[in-house]
């Protein structure tokens, strides 16, 4: 079996993705930022799902109506399954946005809020 296939993908390590449809990119240097206060670690430049993705974490935000939840879809930035709060700021479609290092990422309830308090 290949480096990209076999029982053993995704149990432990990292998963990396490569090639994109539509972006160009590359793995840069490794760092750390936040998920919902949970330290992990990508590479600078790549989207933030996609470290996300390499963590492990499936579920970036949930729906307003009915609760359910929305992870990695369309990779594009065309849908709203990827929109995240990223620090502090609801709704970042984290398909297309950059990492980068100290960057606090948090799973969406809802519609996001811009600040504590608002509807």
């Amino acid at each position: 079996m290949d480096e990209k296939s076999g029982p053993e993908r995704g149990v432990g390590r990292m998963d990396l993705i490569h090639d994109h449809p539509i972006l160009e990119f590359s793995h840069g240097e490794k760092i750390t930022f936040t998920f919902d206060g949970n330290s992990m670690e990508g590479h600078e430049g790549e989207p933030i799902a996609m470290a996300l993705h390499a963590n492990g974490v499936r579920v970036y935000r949930e729906t307003a109506e009915k609760h359910r939840p929305r992870g990695f879809f369309c990779a594009i930035g065309k849908c709203s399954s990827c929109f995240m709060v990223v620090d502090g700021v609801p709704n970042v479609r984290t398909c297309i946005t950059p990492l980068k290092a100290g960057m606090k990422v948090e799973t969406q309830h809802g519609k996001g809020k811009v600040f504590e308090g608002a509807e």
